[in-house]
């Protein structure tokens, strides 16, 4: 397979139509191997434009998500090279990689143990150095290494917990992708004071949950 050919059709078909046209991230995602990241078996399908299973039967519903919807929360968090992010949720450690070559450090936690090791290895094959992969549940987030310019959480939750907003920076920005199947929307918060935050939701997706995120309770009456 012509990898960099696939790369480069995956950029032009799939994510400059998504209104990401950041030379900064484009040139990134030139850069950055996709396919090292992902399941031995899968490597022929890591440009395709949809979400992979990150073991085989897709364990804990666990993915690496659609490039098109990485490549346009790295752009509009335009994360700079002084700053400390937090993901929640490594997965394969692709999107840890892309916020590596941007930012100064990157915290990301992976709550399941075998998906944070593979991480650890592929990012140390790729010569990558300011990742601190982290075995952990990331609904608290990691209080106690904030606060954070950036915080990310790399797949959906029914709802953003407080408990992450009040770990960024003022001036900080997280990115979630918030809400229920069939409709999910990109959500930008930003910190703008010790006591506020603003919310942006720039665009409509539907992504993997994160695991052990608390979900909307469903009472009728």
């Amino acid at each position: 397979m012509n990898f960099e050919q696939a790369r480069f059709n995956m950029i032009e078909q799939q994510i400059r139509p998504w209104e990401v046209l950041d030379g900064e991230v484009l040139a990134l995602l030139s850069v950055v191997k996709r396919e090292n990241f992902v399941p031995a078996g899968l490597k022929a399908m890591a440009f395709v434009d949809m979400e992979l299973p990150l073991r085989e039967g897709g364990a804990r519903g666990q993915a690496m998500l659609a490039p098109r919807l990485e490549a346009r929360l790295l752009q509009d968090l335009a994360v700079q090279s002084h700053e400390r992010v937090l993901e929640i949720g490594t997965g394969s450690g692709y999107m840890a990689a892309l916020l590596a070559h941007r930012a100064a450090h990157v915290l990301s936690l992976e709550i399941d143990a075998q998906l944070a090791a593979q991480a650890r290895k592929i990012l140390a094959q790729e010569g990558i150095s300011n990742v601190d992969v982290r075995q952990a549940d990331g609904v608290a987030g990691a209080a106690a290494d904030g606060p954070f310019d950036v915080i990310v959480l790399s797949g959906s939750v029914a709802e953003v917990p407080q408990a992450l907003l009040t770990q960024l920076k003022v001036g900080g920005r997280l990115a979630a992708i918030v809400g229920d199947e069939p409709m999910m929307r990109a959500t930008l918060v930003t910190r703008n004071s010790e006591t506020a935050w603003t919310t942006a939701e720039p665009w409509d997706t539907v992504a993997p949950r994160l695991v052990s995120f608390a979900e909307h309770s469903h009472f009728s009456f």
